[in-house]
């Protein structure tokens, strides 16, 4: 075999392009002399984060369907159009062997264009709700890696395979972190640590959450590690004390901030929840309802319905947050329940199960 080549296309969000890239990081260590390329939106994070991972990017002219009639709902069919032509171009030049998808406007013009020109199509699908370009394009895939079960209603059976979603290696061991993660978030060790996640831009209803229940928190004993996301850094970065709360809008070292948490508030986004059925720590998921399907929830019942997570609704938050909240921070049976249960759904091998899908269609 000569040199395998790959084409990944996916992005819009974090939970599109981290994938994306721990697939092309696996396969790199398996194939060192593989040739990879990129495919993404043109105006979208993918195109700063890919080459931070040391990978080549090139943008199509794309985005997704607006709800309401605008400028760029007029542009969409132009678009499509656009991207198609300049997929096949990329793909006659390329030439791949495999063209993987993770989800995201760009992935559907290139995967449907490679479908055309019969180049072998791998699905990865990390919510338990899939969006429209994954449905669409599933019907000529040749693998669908899922996260979650009973997808059987939108995918065709025979091709899913249940793989879990590709997930940051190093959180494999954060256990013997802990002292390390204490000392570089200068924490007090004899305090419990709560960690908020609002996902890499913010999320607003979780933020007025905590600025309206942060005395009551800390009240508790426990310190606060906040990240609440660039859009609302400025808002709420006077709550940083140096004693007990620390806000951030981003977590560089995730592996140490999941190391340090003892309570975990957080979005439901499929690669934080597969992240945090790792980590197996007691969590309290607060879904975004604004996410296309509300896949956001449904990720978020999959995992409480098995006593692994607590879920609380945007809507419910000011009647039950606070009892909830109580009732976690001192019921170490609750704790411990939560916490094994969520461990056990956690796929470690996924992005290596992923890989051994891509390698077999290799020609």
């Amino acid at each position: 075999m000569g040199k395998p080549r790959f084409i990944l296309s996916g992005g819009g969000t974090g939970g599109h392009i981290y994938p994306a890239i721990a697939i092309a990081n696996e396969l790199k260590a398996q194939f060192p002399e593989a040739e990879f390329l990129f495919v993404g939106a043109e105006d979208k994070m993918e195109m700063d984060k890919v080459p931070q991972a040391g990978y080549k990017i090139k943008g199509l002219w794309i985005s997704g369907l607006q709800r309401k009639l605008t400028f760029q709902n007029m542009a969409f069919p132009l678009k499509v159009i656009n991207s198609l032509w300049k997929s096949r171009k990329i793909i006659k030049d390329f030439k791949p062997d495999v063209v993987i998808g993770t989800g995201g406007f760009a992935s559907g013009p290139l995967l449907q264009m490679a479908n055309n020109l019969n180049i072998p199509t791998v699905i990865q699908e990390q919510n338990s709700y899939p969006g429209i370009t994954n449905k669409l394009l599933s019907k000529k895939a040749d693998a669908i890696c899922v996260a979650y079960e009973n997808l059987e209603r939108f995918f065709p059976k025979d091709k899913i395979i249940f793989t879990g979603n590709p997930v940051r290696q190093d959180l494999l061991e954060i256990d013997s972190k802990r002292s390390e993660a204490i000392k570089h978030f200068n924490l007090d060790p004899n305090k419990k640590t709560l960690l908020v996640l609002g996902g890499s831009l913010g999320a607003r209803r979780i933020n007025r959450l905590i600025e309206k229940e942060i005395y009551n928190i800390v009240s508790k004993d426990i310190q606060i590690i906040w990240q609440c996301g660039r859009l609302y850094y400025h808002d709420y970065n006077h709550f940083t004390d140096g004693q007990v709360v620390q806000v951030m809008s981003f977590i560089d070292k995730m592996d140490l901030v999941y190391a340090a948490a003892d309570f975990v508030i957080s979005r439901a986004g499929a690669s934080s929840v597969s992240e945090l059925c790792l980590v197996g720590k007691p969590v309290i998921f607060i879904p975004s309802p604004n996410v296309a399907e509300d896949h956001q929830t449904k990720n978020a019942k999959a995992i409480a319905d098995k006593n692994g997570a607590i879920l609380i609704k945007e809507n419910e938050l000011d009647a039950t947050f606070e009892p909830t909240f109580a009732k976690l921070v001192f019921d170490e049976n609750q704790q411990k329940e939560l916490s094994e249960n969520i461990k056990k759904l956690a796929k470690p091998n996924a992005t290596k199960d992923i890989v051994e899908q891509i390698v077999k269609l290799i020609k």
